[in-house]
């Protein structure tokens, strides 16, 4: 009888102790989970940067975007805006098992060389990820042991594996100004939808309240994608594309530059294309109906190419024809493109730039007429299969309208684009 209790206390005190132990391993797991979840929000909120831009500390770097970017391998680069005197070591801090701890890695920065005599360009910090490590936070520091209380964070974009949503994204770079031009404006949206164009990214600096009422309804069509821009807000910068025509400003064109590589990355894997040109221009076939077609019939005949370069022209703002004058109400602000069939010849010993058609996945880095690095070739794409409609005020403007060429390209496209822009310009309550 007395075996019996005394199995029984054992058994009990056993399960008793059991239970103790579970309950107080759970109380354990639980306000250590809920202890390094606050950790872990408190350092979001204090410290995960969701700016386009973002200085550290010196003002001298600025931190745009970090992507994965795994092609050779696995590998974060980051965009960022880097002053060209500035030769110290970079490290990334990547945050393998949570916000409490960093690996620090010793970075490769590289230098983008075409910067225009500017002091302030894009260039590439490049860090290859640590072995076993799956982090999607990364800071960036001069150090490799400071304390990173107070270290920006940027999330890893790209880390995760997306599938291609647009067959073509426009990269638009950048706006500023307060232009009232809203019917090239719908026009050239339009224009894009009717190509192929199923995105369009626009790094907004600045615009005009008539062209962000445009802006805001293609943001609600999800067709446009607006990237703030306030590059101003950290450097001076110019409107002018070389350095020597504004002295006193630190970077060119309000970080256009920038802004193309980070539109590159940012529609890697989402886009099967990219293009990069102005609102003002627009890459016309002459040829096929659209860009499925064209670079259908350019991908077969230049297979090994990636990066397909289209030849600009002028088409002058003061010379128009009065065919289809009457297409749009009279009201809208802005000069009809339909009626922009002139273009300039181009001027002995000058070289005309191009605007790109890009395979996003096969450049590494890019200017705003070339590509600068890149695994594929390029190629300038014939004249007659198609060119790049520039409208803008005369770049030649002694020359005589007897000299212009007559191009009617874009006419291919005339009772679709008259429909469709006026079916928005009713939207906004101009007609």
């Amino acid at each position: 009888m007395k075996l019996n209790i005394l199995r029984c206390f054992r058994k009990d005190s056993l399960r008793i102790c059991l239970v103790a132990l579970i309950i107080a391993s759970l109380s354990f797991t639980y306000n250590s989970y809920w202890k390094l979840q606050d950790f872990r929000n408190t350092f979001r909120v204090k410290n995960v940067s969701h700016d386009t831009i973002t200085a550290l500390a010196d003002n001298k770097t600025f931190i745009v975007s970090a992507y994965y970017d795994g092609r050779q391998s696995s590998r974060v680069r980051v965009i960022t805006i880097r002053h060209d005197e500035d030769k110290r070591d970079l490290y990334c801090w990547f945050y393998c098992d949570g916000f409490h701890n960093h690996i620090p890695v010793r970075a490769e920065v590289d230098i983008h060389f075409q910067r225009f005599g500017f002091h302030y360009a894009p260039d590439n910090v490049i860090c290859m990820e640590p072995f076993n490590c799956f982090s999607r936070y990364i800071s960036v520091h001069w150090s490799s042991t400071s304390n990173g209380s107070h270290v920006p964070v940027f999330e890893i974009k790209n880390r995760v594996p997306q599938s291609v949503v647009a067959e073509f994204t426009v990269c638009i770079s950048a706006m500023f100004g307060n232009s009232s031009n809203v019917l090239p404006m719908i026009q050239a949206m339009e224009m894009y939808r009717l190509l192929g164009a199923q995105k369009v990214v626009i790094y907004k600096n600045s615009c005009s309240q008539p062209i962000g009422q445009v802006l805001d309804y293609y943001v609600s069509e999800g067709f446009v994608e607006i990237v703030p821009w306030p590059i101003e807000k950290y450097l001076r910068t110019s409107d002018a594309w070389h350095q020597s025509m504004n002295p006193s400003n630190q970077i060119g064109y309000y970080g256009q530059l920038v802004a193309l590589n980070d539109c590159l990355y940012r529609n890697m894997y989402q886009s099967r294309y990219v293009t990069f040109n102005d609102i003002d221009e627009i890459i016309l076939p002459r040829i096929q109906q659209d860009w499925n077609e064209m670079m259908e019939h350019l991908e077969t005949k230049y297979p090994d190419n990636g990066v397909f370069l289209i030849k600009n022209h002028y088409y002058p703002n003061n010379v128009t024809d009065s065919t289809f004058q009457t297409a749009f109400p009279k009201n809208v602000p802005g000069t009809n493109i339909l009626q922009l069939i002139y273009y300039e010849p181009d001027p002995p010993k000058v070289d005309n730039p191009c605007k790109m058609i890009v395979n996003p996945r096969e450049v590494i880095q890019t200017s705003v007429h070339s590509v600068l690095h890149a695994y594929k070739d390029n190629v300038y794409v014939p004249n007659d299969v198609a060119s790049l409609h520039h409208n803008r005020i005369p770049m030649q403007p002694n020359l005589p309208t007897t000299s212009l060429i007559r191009d009617t390209t874009i006419w291919k496209y005339n009772a679709s684009l008259i429909t469709n822009v006026n079916n928005v310009l009713k939207k906004l309550n101009y007609i």
